[in-house]
């Protein structure tokens, strides 16, 4: 799934660490991290952070309920 435009770098990694199952960042190498481990989550920020927001990440939830747990989580992120 294709994640866009995060702003808040903070929430989204609150909804990932609430997420039961594997949550990958998939670069554009092919290259996967963990997001569940935060020394993944500071490895991929260096990679995909840009001027106070992400602008774009291919993530993989392998939990179904983490997939709706992020749509949920995009559809709402600007409230």
């Amino acid at each position: 799934m294709k994640v866009m435009n995060i702003t808040n770098v903070e929430k989204f990694f609150t909804v990932i660490d609430q997420c039961e199952g594997k949550v990958e960042l998939v670069t554009e190498n092919g290259d996967r991290f963990n997001l569940k481990s935060k020394l993944s989550q500071y490895a991929s920020l260096a990679k995909v952070f840009f001027g106070g927001r992400i602008p774009s990440m291919e993530l993989i939830a392998h939990s179904q309920s983490d997939r709706l747990r992020l749509i949920n989580y995009m559809m709402h992120m600007n409230e």
